[in-house]
C-alpha cells in the first residue's frame, strides 16, 4: 500500500490523476478546511503541519517517496503529480522536503502541480538549487498554483490573496505555467474579483464551490453570473463539479495545466 503517491478519487480526482501526501494539518489555519471535518478532523486538521505517522523521519520520507516514484513512473510521465491535499506545500514546516520531491520528480521527466497559499516560496533559495538540479527544464515541468477566495479574514496564517496574486504573477512571468483555484467559492462576487485581478498573470482557473454547506448557503444568481462573468474572461477555466450540479450544467472534462501555453492564456490546439 503506497504511503506517499496514489491516485485520488471524488473533488480530489478532479484536480489531479496522482498526488502526493507527506503531511497533515496546516498552519494556514483556514476556517473552511475540509481537513477539519468529518470523522478524520482529529488526525488531519491539526494547527501545524506534521509528517504522517508512516514515516520515521522526512529522511525515510523522501526514500519512500522515491521509491514509490520509480514504482508508478511509466503512468506519472504520462501524467503529472499534485502537491498536496492534506497540507499546503510551500509553508515553513513542509517546503524543505516537498522542494527535495518536486526535484526527484522533475529528474525522472514527472512534472508536478504545486498548489499553495504561501507568496514567499519564490525568492526561497530551493528555487535556485531547483534550476542548477534539473536546468530550465524546471519551467516545463512544474506549474504553480494559488488558492484565491478574496477572504483573507478566513486564512488567517497565509499569505494575503493580493501577496499570493503577486507571486503568481512574478511566476507567470518568468515562463512558468500558472493556476489559481477559485475554490472554495465563499462569496461569488469576491472570487470573480480574484479572478479578474489575476487575468495577466494565470494559464488556468479552477472553480470549485465549498464542501459541506447546504444548497441554501449561495444565491444562485450570484453563482451565475460569477460563473458567466469568469468565463468571459480570456484565461481558460475548468468549473468542477460542485458548481456544474449546482447550476444545472453539464459536467465538464478536467482540464491539464500542461496542454496550455504557458503565458498565452489560450488551450493549445
Amino acid at each position: 500500500m503506497s504511503k506517499a503517491i496514489y491516485k485520488p478519487k471524488g473533488k480530489a480526482g478532479e484536480y489531479a490523476e496522482w498526488a502526493c501526501n507527506l503531511f497533515v494539518g496546516c498552519s494556514n489555519n483556514c476556517s473552511y478546511c475540509y481537513c477539519k471535518k468529518g470523522v478524520l478532523a482529529h488526525v488531519m486538521g491539526g494547527p501545524v503541519a506534521t509528517l504522517k505517522k508512516c514515516f520515521r523521519d522526512p529522511e525515510d520520507a523522501l526514500k519512500v517517496f522515491v521509491k514509490e516514484l520509480e514504482a508508478n513512473l511509466p503512468e506519472l510521465q504520462k501524467s503529472s503529480l499534485f502537491f498536496t491535499f492534506s497540507s499546503d506545500p510551500m509553508i515553513g514546516e513542509t517546503a524543505f522536503l516537498h522542494w527535495a520531491c518536486i526535484t526527484e520528480a522533475v529528474k525522472r521527466n514527472v512534472r508536478c502541480q504545486v498548489l499553495t497559499k504561501n507568496a514567499q516560496f519564490p525568492l526561497d533559495p530551493k528555487m535556485g538549487e531547483l534550476f542548477l538540479a534539473v536546468g530550465d527544464k524546471a519551467r516545463d515541468m512544474v506549474a504553480w498554483g494559488f488558492t484565491l477566495t478574496g477572504c483573507d479574514e478566513l486564512e488567517p496564517g497565509a499569505s494575503t490573496n493580493a501577496e499570493r496574486i503577486s507571486a503568481m504573477r512574478q511566476l507567470h512571468f518568468a515562463g512558468f505555467r500558472t493556476f489559481a483555484s477559485l475554490e472554495p467559492v465563499i462569496e461569488p462576487a469576491k472570487t470573480r474579483r480574484m479572478a479578474a485581478m489575476s487575468t495577466d498573470c494565470c494559464d488556468l482557473f479552477k472553480v470549485g464551490l465549498q464542501s459541506g454547506v447546504p444548497k441554501s448557503y449561495y444565491d444562485p444568481n450570484a453563482v451565475h453570473l460569477m460563473a458567466d462573468r469568469i468565463k468571459e474572461m480570456k484565461v481558460c477555466s475548468y468549473y468542477k463539479h460542485s458548481l456544474t450540479d449546482f447550476l444545472g450544467w453539464e459536467r465538464e472534462e478536467p482540464v491539464d495545466i500542461f496542454n496550455i501555453n504557458r503565458n498565452g492564456n489560450t488551450p493549445q490546439r
